[in-house]
């Protein structure tokens, strides 16, 4: 699933040493293979092949201009969740009728830049939500698609955090209020063409079941609201395809399209995917030097120059992360440790309880497996530490995509003032 693999006893991202990128580079700093970004990508292309759907790669799992624009240059859309991903989708001309826009909570400046933009949908979350879309759309002369963002009320079976379509999450509208929509407030709504409805129901999903109770339930929504003389014309189930960090066993793409197509056989209807995860989850790692070994009375601790800030998904979602040396130690003994930040939290950990070589020592480099998605994104300054430099490997080359962070970026739009 991934291009990252040991030869000769170094880690290599495609054709090069981990070890020659963190030494020339430094760290922290994430490295991403544009191999797996593209192979992945193509494994869903192919795999809905039939029905030809309209593959919009969700930015906010990276938003780096650079891994977008790769997947723009293949063929993607962009499902953009703010103005500021707006912003990136236009800077690298991402078509703007490839452009989703989701959010349950899109501010009316942020709704009018992106209507004039021309963006295909905006997912909508609420009746609110609607309403101000139809306003703002009127006062600037503008018809605007919209897509109905539906709840169906089903269990992901993945993390509480990243679950999206229960009734008490806070994403969607319900079945009930969307059938409203349709039958008593559309008529109102002249500055809207409601021709989609929406299902994502969650993150790092590893079973097929919920999206094909999902897509049932919004097929028969849609029939139900054509009969009624709605145009629905679009369905989009999001993205939520689940990757492999430790010993999950998601579907592939191939078996996920399997059980999806069918459902939509001549329905007439055009199919939208949001993958994120999926495409860019195994394609990255963030590698980590070892500042300190601490041995106490009861376990040992790698000090390492990642923390938290870097790689939050540890600590927000007890996350698994492979952890390799991208140099193999020739001793085999093992010895449990956690792998800890600098950060002055106790939260603030990468990994726990693992086994690596006991004679890892300081300046020795690690590997955070599968970081590309949710990593540098969810990244952050706290405790006034400069965010990583970003990496791009293509073959035998690499170069940097983001450069690392100075001090005096981190303090450049504050102002003292004269108190």
């Amino acid at each position: 699933m991934h291009d990252f693999k040991m030869k000769n006893n170094r880690l290599f991202c495609e054709q090069v040493s981990l070890d020659a990128i963190a030494r020339k580079v430094g760290s922290p700093v994430f490295v991403y293979s544009k191999k797996t970004i593209l192979d992945h990508f193509n494994k869903l292309k192919k795999a809905f092949k039939d029905i030809d759907p309209l593959i919009c790669y969700s930015m906010k799992a990276n938003s780096n201009l650079s891994i977008c624009k790769i997947l723009k240059d293949a063929g993607a859309g962009i499902d953009i969740v703010s103005g500021g991903e707006l912003y990136r989708a236009q800077a690298i001309k991402v078509q703007a009728d490839k452009i989703v826009y989701a959010s349950v909570g899109k501010t009316p400046e942020e709704i009018e830049a992106a209507i004039k933009a021309g963006i295909l949908f905006f997912n909508v979350e609420s009746v609110a939500e609607l309403k101000l879309i139809n306003a703002i759309a009127r006062s600037l002369g503008e018809k605007q698609k919209v897509a109905i963002r539906v709840n169906p009320d089903v269990a992901a079976k993945t993390h509480k955090y990243i679950t999206t379509a229960k009734k008490q999450n806070k994403f969607g509208i319900d079945v009930k209020t969307t059938k409203e929509i349709f039958f008593k407030l559309r008529k109102s709504l002249n500055n809207l063409e409601i021709c989609c409805i929406h299902l994502h129901i969650g993150s790092q999903i590893e079973h097929v079941t919920p999206f094909i109770q999902a897509l049932k339930k919004g097929v028969k929504l849609i029939e139900l609201l054509n009969k009624n003389g709605a145009n629905i014309t679009h369905i989009n189930i999001g993205g939520g395809l689940g990757i492999i960090y430790d010993k999950e066993k998601p579907q592939t793409a191939s078996d996920y399209a399997k059980a999806i197509i069918p459902i939509l056989a001549d329905k007439n209807l055009k199919l939208i995917l949001e993958p994120g995860r999926f495409i860019v989850g195994n394609a990255g790692v963030l590698l980590t030097k070892i500042i300190y070994v601490k041995d106490t009375s009861v376990k040992r601790f790698y000090i390492v120059d990642a923390a938290m800030n870097d790689l939050i998904r540890p600590s927000f979602y007890e996350a698994f992360h492979g952890v390799i040396p991208v140099i193999a130690k020739k001793k085999i003994k093992l010895k449990k440790a956690d792998i800890v930040g600098p950060i002055c939290e106790s939260g603030d950990f990468l990994a726990k309880q693992r086994l690596l070589p006991a004679s890892l020592s300081q300046d020795d480099i690690l590997a955070v497996m599968s970081a590309g998605a949710y990593g540098f994104s969810m990244s952050s300054n706290y405790n006034s530490r400069r965010r990583a430099a970003e990496v791009l490997v293509d073959g035998k080359t690499f170069e940097i995509i983001r450069k690392r962070e100075t001090y005096g970026e981190l303090i450049k739009n504050e102002i003292t003032g004269k108190l």
